[in-house]
């Protein structure tokens, strides 16, 4: 169907109702078309996640994740938006269509006019129908704007991006949440030593934690293995590795801390328990109370063993500043892992990761040692 020849609005000055009934009805079939594909997609999608329990593995989980969770979403949302905007631009088609046939009548009797009143009525009117035509066309275009918003995925806000992140990659968010309150409790002992040696333990105990989590998830073995087993160092090696030493140097503390204090308090309760005619209950408050001076004790002599590079390099400055230069370089650990949840920028990650091994190697790395070398003094009987 073709659009019928255009009328000569020369009598009237202008076209009271612009537009191609024909475009907009081949357009509004197109889009109709494609809603139906994608209706017909999302079928197909929800009998592939409902058919594939007969497989199994790794793969299939991931599969069936990914299918089930974002896709048949945005696929209905995309089969309801282009079926909308299809519906309404029949419509338009049909409004636009008897617009144009009423702008073709008000121009024959403008043609036709044979007084000035006759001539001024038809152009009257032709303006009033210009003035319904334009607000239908802005009400058609606001309605398709809509629908065009709808059709697309809604871009997440910061915190639902970083809640993503989080449960996305749980091990990635210990790793984060250890370095950020690493940093913090070196700068709360700055002021209050109890409270920042508190807040290091948790934070040497997210370490621990993150570090089982890293080595148990076989996606962030498989650049290490590739690494090691067929030479392939590239950026997420450099990563997963830097991240992995992160992890065990930083619970190296907490976990002394608390094998120290273990110790200590496995002895008292055995002495408590030696006495004659001790209940069975004799050596828990003992116990108890030994793990917890020993713990408490243990961290804070750890926590004072310096860097020997950073004493090193910082051996003319007072035990303040060298004090605060720790607190600094701590903060870029947090700085980086605070950098994981601004965006997926391949620069950032890169310059993060670089920053973080540098820290390694300078601070965290001879620092574990010399804590070990504290350590093995105060377990000495």
């Amino acid at each position: 169907m073709a659009d019928s020849p255009a009328a000569d609005h020369s009598a009237l000055g202008f076209d009271p109702a612009p537009g191609s009934p024909f475009a907009v009805l081949a357009l509004a079939k197109k889009l109709r078309s494609s809603a139906d594909c994608l209706a017909e997609t999302s079928r197909v999608v929800d009998a592939l996640v409902s058919h594939s329990s007969a497989w199994q593995g790794e793969a299939a989980t991931a599969f069936r994740a990914s299918l089930s969770r974002e896709l048949p979403r945005h696929l209905h949302a995309a089969h309801t938006s282009l079926a909308e905007a299809a519906r309404r631009l029949t419509g338009w088609h049909d409004t636009l269509a008897a617009h144009r046939a009423l702008a073709s009548r008000y121009a024959s009797q403008a043609a036709a006019a044979t007084t000035d009143e006759a001539l001024t009525d038809a152009r009257r009117l032709a303006a009033e129908l210009a003035s319904e035509h334009a607000a239908a066309a802005r009400r058609v275009a606001d309605t398709l704007t809509a629908t065009a918003r709808r059709l697309a995925p809604k871009e997440p806000g910061v915190l639902e991006s970083v809640w993503n992140k989080i449960v996305d990659n749980p091990a990635d968010a210990l790793s984060n949440a250890a370095a950020i309150l690493g940093a913090a409790g070196a700068a709360v002992a700055l002021f209050f030593p109890p409270a920042g040696m508190a807040v290091m333990l948790v934070a040497g105990g997210l370490s621990l934690a993150a570090l089982t989590a890293h080595l148990a998830d076989p996606g962030f073995r498989k650049p290490l293995t590739k690494g090691f087993t067929r030479g392939k160092f590239d950026a997420a090696f450099w990563k997963n590795s830097v991240t992995l030493l992160g992890d065990g140097l930083g619970a190296v503390p907490g976990v002394a801390a608390v094998a120290s204090g273990a110790r200590a308090g496995t002895v008292a309760a055995r002495a408590a328990m030696a006495v004659p005619e001790a209940g069975a209950l004799a050596g828990v408050s003992p116990g108890a109370g030994a793990f917890a001076r020993t713990t408490w004790n243990t961290a804070d002599e750890l926590r004072k063993v310096e860097s020997p590079l950073a004493a090193w390099a910082l051996r003319s400055s007072t035990p303040e500043v060298r004090e605060r230069v720790g607190v600094a370089v701590a903060g870029t650990g947090a700085a980086t892992a605070a950098a994981d949840y601004t965006g997926d920028d391949e620069t950032v990650d890169r310059g993060s990761t670089a920053v973080d091994g540098t820290r390694v190697a300078v601070e965290d790395g001879p620092s574990t040692v010399a804590k070990s070398a504290r350590l093995w003094t105060l377990v000495q009987p």
